[in-house]
């Protein structure tokens, strides 16, 4: 895998994992973090890996944007990087692989739009989320597109006018973690969920998530007309195939991808 600045690439068999590793900037994402970041999954996607673990290094998971890109920078440059950071969260959702986050710590602001952007996501007991700019000067109007799309509406609207940190086990059960664990059983959590979720054709993994995805946002008429098309087009997919016929011929399935 390719070398980065701010980021750890690492490849173990099917699994790639990318560490964010601004420590001691609380892996603040700056303009070249989210570059890094965004070319990293790009590249990832166009592998055949299946699952991707995103995790951090230090004290804190990611601090949100970095001010240094913002304070006293014209509204066009900001614009540009409120983009940039877009892009990155449309990315992490739109590669075909199953994108864990691991999350030891406290996950802010942009921070927490990156984990809310990830298909799941796994917290220490002791970690935390929180969109604080609710009771700052600058709110956090793009956080809270991903935010908003894992909880319920009342939630959303506390989690961003308050501004305050939501505990891993209360964030896990508003929906933005899928659970919260003993730190030392972080990393056995994540695997395990990342296991479970990698099962199967990896074709058809790829073409669900994407699905899955593009109705979430849609009239629940316009859900089924899109999802109809969909899947009646993957039913005739190799791994689709494979999968009927080893169900009725009683036997485990050899996937052809």
């Amino acid at each position: 895998m390719t070398e980065y600045e701010n980021i750890l690439v690492e490849r173990d068999g099917d699994t790639v994992t990318v560490t964010m590793n601004r420590p001691a900037r609380r892996n603040a994402l700056s303009r070249a973090h989210l570059a890094d970041l965004l070319a990293a999954f790009r590249e990832i996607g166009a592998s055949d890996a299946t699952g991707v673990i995103l995790a951090a290094n230090g004290p804190v998971f990611s601090a949100g944007h970095d001010f240094a890109d913002v304070y006293d920078h014209e509204h066009t440059e900001v614009r540009s990087l409120l983009l940039l950071c877009t892009e990155l969260m449309q990315a992490i959702q739109a590669v075909p692989q199953v994108v864990i986050a691991r999350v030891h710590a406290l996950a802010t602001a942009a921070g927490a739009q990156l984990v809310a952007s990830c298909d799941l996501a796994i917290a220490a007991d002791t970690a935390g989320i929180a969109a604080p700019g609710g009771k700052g000067g600058w709110f956090c109007h793009t956080p809270m597109v991903a935010i908003a799309r894992n909880v319920g509406r009342k939630r959303a609207m506390e989690i961003a006018l308050t501004g305050d940190v939501v505990d891993a086990v209360t964030a896990a059960q508003w929906g933005l973690f899928n659970a919260a664990v003993p730190e030392s059983d972080l990393e056995k959590a994540t695997q395990d969920l990342l296991d479970r979720a990698t099962r199967g054709s990896r074709a058809s993994k790829g073409l669900g998530k994407q699905a899955l995805y593009a109705q979430l946002d849609r009239p629940e008429r316009d859900a089924y007309t899109y999802a109809v098309e969909v899947m009646a087009a993957a039913s005739q997919t190799p791994g689709a195939r494979e999968g009927m016929a080893s169900f009725l011929e009683k036997r485990h399935p050899v996937w052809p991808d």
